[in-house]
């Protein structure tokens, strides 16, 4: 096989595993770990099981993957829109995590719990994401990642908080986004103020929302 042949075949096998992963985010969106098998997989993606094995290993090497997609993609949303200002940045990127869990609840449910039981590698996932996340909010903010630790602690709060509230938020959702939105920044205007307090060399942002 020529180095073109070994391009394309690996392009091809590239393309493969996306459409799975797309697959399997979309069985994983709304059903649980153990309420499907590697035959229901294969059956909903219209292949033969030994090719998921062939690229993911097992189910689990297949649920780290979507896992791990679904992640990139919520970092991503939070990252996006860098050149708006402070206050319609953080409304953005709080409204694209809620609507992510919302339309992505097992997913989200996932990420922000754990995994399976108790799954050291999904746990990793989910401790990256939080710190994206909470650098995210920070570079908002302060126009900086590397932010002291009292301000770190308190915008770990914060996020802990955000994760138990749209929990609860998916388990109901009797109030709108749009009102959990609003109530996850005013908790951030407040968290920022008393991170001022505490920490002077990160004064709240003028333009907070």
């Amino acid at each position: 096989m020529n180095i073109s042949q070994q391009r394309g075949s690996s392009e091809r096998s590239q393309v493969r595993r996306a459409e799975l992963i797309a697959t399997g985010r979309k069985l994983f969106a709304d059903t649980s770990y153990d309420a499907l098998s590697m035959d229901d997989i294969a059956r909903h993606a219209g292949v033969a099981k030994g090719l998921i094995y062939y690229y993911f290993k097992s189910k689990r090497g297949y649920y780290l993957a979507i896992v791990e997609e679904s992640v990139a993609e919520l970092v991503a949303r939070a990252g996006s829109d860098r050149d708006l200002p402070t206050a319609e940045r953080v409304r953005r990127t709080i409204d694209g995590y809620l609507r992510y869990a919302q339309h992505h609840q097992a997913a989200y449910r996932t990420i922000v719990t754990g995994g399976v039981g108790f799954d050291a590698e999904v746990q990793a996932i989910r401790d990256a994401v939080r710190e994206e996340l909470i650098a995210t909010i920070a570079e908002g903010a302060y126009g900086r990642r590397d932010i002291p630790l009292t301000a770190r602690l308190a915008l770990i709060g914060w996020m802990t908080g955000v994760e138990g509230i749209t929990l609860d938020w998916l388990g109901h959702q009797e109030l709108d986004r749009a009102t959990v939105r609003a109530l996850l920044t005013r908790l951030l205007r407040a968290t920022l103020r008393t991170i001022e307090e505490l920490e002077p060399s990160c004064p709240a942002p003028s333009a907070t929302p």
